[in-house]
Order: C-alpha cells, then sequence, then structure tokens
C-alpha cells in the first residue's frame, strides 16, 4: 500500500522520479508490468545472432535501463499484495472456468460442454458454534439487526465455548475432505446408473473446478463447477441418463455419506474428532448466457475468479507466514481470528505433522485455493504461456525478426536477481498506474460486452 501524499519523504521522493530524465521509461516499465506493487527487478542482457552468418541482430542490456535494472511482474495471485498481478490471475481464472463451461476451440474444448450436466455446487463447513449473523428474517441471536459491515460478523456469540480447535482442524483437513467427496461422488453416480465403478470409467468422467473462501468465521468452504462428460473428457458426450437431476442428486448423497469424514485423532486433552460438510449445501444447475437465470456461465466464473485471489486475510489475518503471536498485537488482529491463530500455535504441539503453526496465517488450512481436475479445461500455465507468445511475437514485430524462422535465430541471455519492490514515490505513481491501466480495461470490457448485447437483441 502506498504511503499518503501527506507524507513529505513520499512526496519527496515522488517528485524525484517525476522530474528524472528517465522517468518516461520507468513509466514504461511499470505499464508494461500492468502497475506491479512489488516488481522483480533483474539485471542483465539478451542478444539475437544469425545463426548461420554469426551477425547480431539485437542486443539488449539493462545498463541503459532506469537504475541498470528491468522491472518485471512478481505475479502474486494474493490481491492484499498486488492489485495488479492478482486482477490478471482473477482473469485467467476467469477464462479457465468459462472455457469449462461454454468451452474454448483453441483449447480443444468444445461449445458441446453447454450441452452437458453441470452445477455450481458450495459445501460449507460444520458448525463450531454460535457467531453474529444477518439471517435473511429477523435478527441475530443476540438481538441485534447488524450492519453488513459490522465487525462483529462472523465472531463468537459465547468465545468461552465456541471450538477455535475443531475450526483450524477442519481448515487443515479440507483437501482430503474435498478427495473423499470427490471419490464418494464417482460411488454415487455409479450406484445411480446401476454400474460399478469402473463400468462407470468407460462410460462417464466428472470434471470440476473449484476455489476455496473463507468465510468471516474463519472456516473454509468451496465452490466447484462440476461437470459430467464423456469417458474421454469433454470432446466426448456423456450418456443420455446422466443428467442434471441425477448429478444434483449424487453431489448431495456424496456430502452426508459416512465415507466422506476425516477423523482426527484426540491428544493432549483434545477430543477425537470426525469432520464432515455442513449441512448448507446448495447445488445449482448452470444456465447458458441470457436465459434469465442468475447461475450463468458468465456470473459462475466471475464469482470464481473473485475468490480466487484471495485467502484468509479477509478474516482480518495477515497474508504471510507469523513468527511469533507477538505479531498479531503490531498488526491489530480482531480477537476472534487472533483466537484462531493461538489455536493453530497450540496444536502444532499436539499434531506436528500438520503444521498448523507453519499455515496460522491461513487459519490452518494448507492446500490449493483454486484447482480443478485434469480434463476440465485448458490450464493456467497454457493462459500464461498464450500470454507470452503474443508478446514475444510482439517484440519481434518490434524489432523486425518476424519474418525469421526460430530455427535461425541464435537467443544468448544472462539474467540475474537484483531485488524487488517500490521506493515510496515509486509506490505511488505505479498505484495510479495501476488503477489508470484497470480503469480502461474495464471501460474495453463494458463496451464490448454492450457491443454483445446489442447484437444479442437481433
Amino acid at each position: 500500500m502506498p504511503a499518503p501524499l501527506s507524507d513529505p519523504i513520499t512526496l519527496g521522493d515522488l517528485l524525484r522520479v517525476a522530474s528524472a530524465p528517465d522517468y518516461i521509461r520507468w513509466e514504461d516499465q511499470i505499464r508494461r508490468t500492468g502497475g506491479c506493487s512489488d516488481p522483480v527487478h533483474l539485471t542483465g542482457w539478451t542478444l539475437h545472432k544469425d545463426k548461420a552468418t554469426g551477425g547480431t541482430l539485437h542486443h539488449y542490456t539493462t545498463a541503459v535501463e532506469p537504475g541498470g535494472r528491468l522491472r518485471v511482474a512478481c505475479g502474486n495471485r494474493r490481491a492484499s499484495r498486488c492489485p495488479s498481478c492478482a486482477w490478471t490471475y482473477a482473469g485467467d481464472t476467469y477464462h479457465l472456468i468459462r472455457a469449462g463451461l461454454a468451452g474454448d476451440d483453441r483449447r480443444d474444448i468444445p461449445a458441446t460442454v453447454r450441452e452437458y450436466p453441470r452445477v455450481f455446487a458450495t459445501l460449507t463447513a460444520p458448525s463450531f458454534g454460535p457467531v453474529h449473523n444477518r439471517p435473511d428474517h429477523g435478527t441475530c441471536r443476540c438481538g441485534a439487526q447488524h450492519a453488513p459491515d459490522a465487525p462483529e460478523l462472523g465472531t463468537a456469540l459465547d468465545p468461552a465455548t465456541y471450538d477455535y480447535a475443531g475450526a483450524v482442524l477442519f481448515n487443515n483437513h479440507a483437501g482430503p475432505l474435498w478427495q473423499r467427496f470427490t471419490t464418494r461422488l464417482r460411488r454415487e453416480l455409479a450406484a445411480r446408473a446401476g454400474l460399478t465403478r469402473r463400468e462407470l470409467g468407460d462410460r462417464l468422467r466428472v470434471s470440476y473446478g473449484k476455489v476455496a473462501e473463507f468465510q468471516k468465521r474463519g472456516a473454509l468452504h468451496f465452490h466447484a463447477v462440476i461437470r459430467l462428460d464423456g469417458p474421454d473428457g469433454p470432446g466426448t458426450p456423456p450418456p443420455n441418463w446422466a443428467t442434471v437431476g441425477l448429478l444434483t442428486d449424487a453431489i448431495h448423497a456424496a456430502a452426508a455419506h459416512s465415507y466422506t469424514s476425516v477423523s482426527v485423532p484426540g491428544a493432549g486433552g483434545q477430543p477425537a474428532r470426525s469432520f464432515r460438510w455442513g449441512t448448507q449445501l446448495d447445488v445449482r444447475p448452470v444456465r447458458t448466457f441470457g436465459d434469465g437465470s442468475d447461475i450463468t456461465e458468465q456470473a459462475v466464473a466471475s464469482y470464481v475468479a473473485k475468490y480466487s485471489t484471495k485467502a484468509a486475510e479477509t478474516t482480518g489475518t495477515i497474508d504471510r507466514r507469523i513468527g511469533e503471536l507477538a505479531e498479531l498485537d503490531r498488526h491489530r488482529i480482531p480477537d476472534h481470528t487472533r483466537q484462531l491463530i493461538t489455536a493453530c500455535r497450540d496444536l502444532d504441539r499436539l499434531y506436528p505433522d500438520r503444521r498448523l503453526w507453519a499455515w496460522a496465517h491461513m487459519l490452518g488450512f494448507r492446500g490449493h485455493f483454486s484447482s480443478k481436475s485434469r480434463r476440465y479445461s485448458t490450464t493456467l500455465g497454457a493462459l500464461r504461456r498464450t500470454r507470452a507468445d503474443y508478446r514475444a511475437a510482439q517484440e519481434a514485430a518490434t524489432l523486425g525478426l518476424d519474418d525469421r524462422e526460430p530455427d535461425t535465430v541464435l537467443v544468448l541471455t544472462d539474467w540475474q536477481y537484483a531485488g524487488h519492490g517500490h521506493t515510496p514515490g515509486e509506490s505511488t505513481l505505479a498505484a495510479t498506474i495501476a488503477r489508470d491501466l484497470r480503469t480502461n480495461r474495464e471501460t474495453a470490457r463494458d463496451a464490448l460486452n454492450g457491443i454483445a448485447a446489442d447484437e444479442g437483441e437481433w
């Protein structure tokens, strides 16, 4: 977060940067990173040579750059760390999820996936004690009607009886619990089709993309797009008996089955626990764009993308590993979140293999925030590769190398890490650049959406 301009040090540094003779080039670098909040600094050079003649086609060195450094985007997915790179990550996640719902010919995902059974499911954590909330009807159990941004929302009504240990242990075992759910889901589908588990694999494949979200109470739940494909993935249609109703029924049965639980042994006064999903299971069919439904392909992809850049810091914790509990005072961590972090520390001695203290900043969770099955859609790596190839083609055109076959050019490079981040003034300027870029992109997107909507009316 850039320092306020009322700070004389920041203001002085900003004026220094803005008045520097190489400011235009520095600004160009920052724009190329998308306004990254914590760019990586590199020093080095790259050399393009003609393989046949040995002649130099192009030579670049960071010696000519501001400060002798090239700044590249950090690539952090967390919006709390770098809003710019997180925005790019969210965009990639959006395209990944939507490609699995609407198809993408470039990724060998046919548009026929729109006709396959697919649902948007939310699996929640069980209760660990009553918390302050905003029910649809009536008031909170405490008797108050809380405002939407009330700080007490999600906190325990009675901290003395709230199961903080159970909450962080559930978060810690959420990954294995999801694996058990997907395994049981296939068995439930097989049972409803009158098939064995092996026979089901010859006729049907379950594909999914999911994202984790922390509720205000600090408990984890998963949002997942679940789709039924043919045996070879999205390129083959599922059998006619595979319907949305069948999938929905199987999801409910799998989430409630005794197999879909994770047992945690008792230790050091802690009771033995068996964790299962909460009773608030929500499963809704995903509709195509423009059919009047709220659960459309675009809405679901946007929802998943939104939470792909968030983590436990939405509950008030910090977004990095905690060295000691004293840090909680410096960062003014709320009492409810502090109790969860303290539980991680205390339980770490009882369950050392679960590494609860190492993941205390995540309230015990140690899995991937977003993940997918192998055949659901494209990959984030493939999307990044496409973007990198596009930029490489732009660079080749700028250098006049686009008409050369890649095999005829020898590329030599030498890069070294030289630090990261901004000075106070640079940070303020970079934040301004990032806002401008995002505003421009959102304006262009809204314009394209308006054109698409107008065309859809004809």
